[in-house]
């Protein structure tokens, strides 16, 4: 996903026009609008490497760059993007949990930690933005999961709770769709879990869905072409992934998707420019760069270039 530039100091476009064009046929926006999108992978953090990088894609330079850090350094910490900011909750070093949120403002490159704390210290919670609000669900206060609910007001800057979970999940994943918001997978404490729970924000109550194909934690999740997307994680044997599925509201059911061409645990799947991404994560082995794009046409994975810098833990969030 890199290209070289000219002397001059311009981007040279010459090797990025296949790309371009791979991207808008993927797209299902219209073309003016295909590359409005910036794509910041955030934080990735280990006790032999505390950087927290934090990068960006520029996609009309097609290039990666740095983007100022996190204020703490800290891994297992949960992403999601609302009115434009990026916004950090939770997470944790090898000495405790967090319940400080941070926000990141693109257009000064800058972290600010003026956000409300979450009421308790979690790590592996997942972020979600909702009607207005960022919901912050479940995740690990170090003793126990947790099935409990934040949601956050921006214009008031503050966190009241919601009606728990019927499940304790830490490491699962989140969606909106359809007006409801679906928490998927992660581990209770004791294993991975497949099954998976919607909340209706009108009602406050939490109800069962059909579980999914397979039981995963730390995988990606997103919404495209108006399903849900699952991929990656690792299994009630701790292994990793490649294994993909959607879920399809008319059906209420989950259904295979191609698998990934790698395995990746602790990833991020995103819609980036109108294509399915699968960002990062670690085989088991190593931590990766890669990323893949997913053709809904073809059913298949392809690759689609790299990151500068690894990311263990990262993830990404996407600014339209």
């Amino acid at each position: 996903m890199l290209i070289k530039k000219s002397k001059g100091g311009s981007p040279h476009h010459r090797h990025g026009s296949t790309r371009l064009s791979f991207r808008r046929r993927l797209s299902t926006l219209p073309p003016e609008n295909v590359f409005n999108d910036v794509m910041f992978v955030v934080g990735g953090w280990t006790q032999d490497d505390p950087s927290c990088l934090v990068e960006q894609f520029c996609p009309e330079y097609n290039e990666w760059r740095t983007a100022a850090r996190m204020v703490h350094s800290r891994g297992n910490v949960a992403v999601g993007s609302l009115d434009g900011m990026i916004y950090t909750v939770g997470g944790g070093d090898n000495v405790r949990c967090y319940s400080n949120v941070e926000r990141y403002i693109p257009d000064t490159d800058s972290w600010s930690t003026d956000v409300a704390p979450l009421s308790s210290p979690r790590n592996g919670a997942c972020l979600v933005a909702m009607d207005g609000y960022l919901y912050a669900i479940g995740g690990h206060d170090g003793i126990t999961a947790m099935n409990t609910v934040e949601r956050y007001d921006p214009k008031m800057n503050t966190w009241s709770k919601q009606a728990p979970m019927l499940s304790r999940r830490t490491r699962a994943v989140a969606a909106v769709l359809e007006g409801h918001l679906y928490v998927i997978g992660g581990n209770d404490g004791d294993m991975a879990l497949s099954s998976v729970e919607r909340y209706s924000p009108v009602d406050g109550i939490w109800l069962i869905c059909a579980h999914m194909l397979s039981p995963r934690e730390n995988a990606g999740c997103t919404v495209y072409q108006g399903q849900i997307y699952v991929a990656g994680g690792k299994d009630k044997l701790n292994l990793e992934l490649c294994a993909a599925e959607r879920f399809d509201p008319d059906t209420m059911r989950w259904s295979p998707v191609k698998c990934m061409r790698s395995k990746r645990d602790n990833m991020s799947l995103v819609v980036f420019n109108g294509a399915l991404l699968a960002v990062g994560g670690s085989d088991g082995f190593t931590n990766l760069k890669t990323i893949e794009v997913y053709s809904h046409e073809t059913n298949t994975w392809r690759h689609f270039g790299s990151m500068k810098s690894k990311h263990p833990g990262g993830r990404v969030a996407v600014l339209c």
